[in-house]
């Protein structure tokens, strides 16, 4: 099996026999990284923006931060031809897909395409019901590495995951059959349950409706809170919070090769405020969904490009052990704004090498004093974990964020990422910087907490303190990862 999680399981309950159908692949080990097109852009798609918008990804030092895939959306399409087979608009994309595809791999990116499980995309071009094998073939000998599929027009083939999971598996099976490896995002907005079937069908699937560049505003368009346990309607407008009540009682079901999409990033749209980016940036991170670009980064802000690239954030993303963080509380404050009552709520998800990511999210409307005793941090269902017992060093993971005015002379082309703050993970993959214990990877060393004690931490409005904790060498349950990869820590509290 892959993933480490896995392994570590193994050793303790004994081998367990899988499907070969799971997981579909041997792709997305880790949750996928890239850009896509359509926040920013929707409909208005071309070669020129394709391609140029790549080059400044690159410029910007985000492809080699790991943002790998350039994901082209709806509205590319001009139908089919007589037989059958989907062609690119040719006003938009006059030298065609297979040559974007290979220009992107010259350029050092995979390439992302779009359809639908439907008679039409969401846009109301030609979807891939009914069409499943033709399309996967085409897609292949466009040299497509990835394929982002929606739901809309879709025949009423839904109402059951039976029904839905049927109709998505039909292009599994023919994408697998052409022979190319191609990544197989799912896109049906939660519908149907996917995260309990969707691993034998998909590397991802989308677990909400549309996100909205928001915090935490209610929309009629999203009209389930994250209170319920299913969303029988998952809408649209959906603010970060509310994807994010949502996945809290579903992120067990992520893992390596099979992932919860909460949606595209919202980093860089103007939406939010700095903390609310950071704090979105954050809980993506930490939940282990892909983490898609969606902004124009033609004019991305120094803000928004420090957010992005912190290394140590995307660590926790991309992780080997590749455990979604559980929330462990959740409470109320009094605080409210003109949207509601404000909440608090702690999370904490084990890491590679026996460390751990805790993160206190405070969406209240002021900034307050938070706290987690490692009781809480490491609460199991089966009662308290001995790794409370433990002193542990506490990292932060935001406090050697990239410096504005660095950030701004990248941006400007006159200044270059620095290795103090910047992470190339071209060169060496953040599996093997992690393994090789690189420092702008950790965060910033910032205190410890001795055995059965709290951490304490001033948490922003609207913002996170997210740490990274590691065993403080001498202490009584200190090991090496080698001895115990992985030990049974909250991993799946709600």
């Amino acid at each position: 099996m892959h993933g480490s999680i896995f392994t570590a399981l193994s050793a303790l309950f004994g081998t367990r026999t899988y499907p070969p159908q799971y997981p579909i692949n041997d792709l997305a080990q880790s949750p996928a990284m890239g850009w896509n097109n359509w926040n920013a852009y929707a409909c208005n798609v071309s070669e020129t923006m394709l391609l140029s918008t790549a080059a400044k990804v690159a410029a910007l030092g985000l492809r080699d931060s790991g943002y790998q895939y350039i994901v082209l959306d709806d509205c590319w399409s001009n139908g089919r031809d007589h037989n059958g087979e989907l062609q690119p608009d040719r006003e938009k994309f006059p030298s065609g897909m297979k040559y974007v595809a290979d220009q992107l791999h010259s350029m050092g990116y995979l390439f992302g395409m779009y359809s639908d499980a439907g008679s039409y995309t969401c846009g109301k071009y030609a979807g891939s019901l009914g069409y499943e094998e033709k399309d996967a073939k085409t897609f292949a000998s466009w040299n497509v590495d990835y394929l982002k599929y929606d739901n809309c027009f879709n025949e009423g083939l839904s109402g059951t995951p039976k029904i839905t999971a049927e109709r998505y598996r039909v292009m599994k099976n023919a994408l697998k059959a052409t022979g190319r490896p191609i990544l197989y995002s799912m896109c049906n907005w939660g519908e149907d349950l996917p995260w309990n079937w969707a691993h034998t069908v998909a590397n991802s699937w989308r677990m909400s409706g549309d996100i909205y560049d928001y915090f935490n505003r209610p929309d009629a368009r999203c009209p389930c809170t994250g209170e319920e346990t299913y969303c029988a309607y998952p809408g649209y407008h959906c603010s970060v919070m509310n994807i994010l009540n949502k996945a809290a009682h579903i992120i067990h079901t992520s893992q390596p090769g099979a992932w919860n999409d909460l949606d595209m990033l919202e980093v860089g749209n103007g939406g939010m405020d700095d903390e609310e980016y950071k704090a979105h940036f954050s809980m993506w991170a930490a939940l282990k969904s892909p983490l898609l670009l969606g902004n124009d980064v033609s004019v991305l802000d120094a803000k928004a490009l420090s957010i992005l690239t912190n290394p140590a954030i995307i660590a926790v993303s991309q992780d080997p052990l590749g455990v979604a963080a559980s929330r462990m509380y959740r409470y109320y404050v009094n605080d409210t704004d003109q949207y509601g009552q404000g909440e608090i709520q702690l999370w904490s998800g084990p890491l590679s090498g026996g460390d751990q990511v805790v993160i206190l999210l405070n969406a209240g409307n002021i900034s307050r004093t938070m706290k987690a005793s490692l009781e809480e941090v490491f609460r199991q269902q089966t009662g308290i974990s001995p790794e409370v017992s433990n002193d542990w060093d506490i990292y932060d993971l935001w406090a050697n964020r990239m410096d504005l005015e660095l950030a701004q002379s990248i941006i400007d082309g006159t200044g270059k990422p620095s290795p103090e703050v910047y992470y190339n993970a071209t060169e060496t993959s953040y599996k093997d910087g992690l393994a090789g214990g690189n420092p702008v990877l950790l965060g910033k060393l910032v205190g410890k907490v001795g055995a059965g004690g709290t951490i304490e931490r001033e948490v922003a409005r609207h913002g996170v303190s997210m740490l990274r904790l590691r065993k403080t060498v001498g202490s009584a349950k200190l090991q090496s990862a080698v001895q115990q990869p992985f030990e049974l820590s909250g991993t799946y509290t709600n």
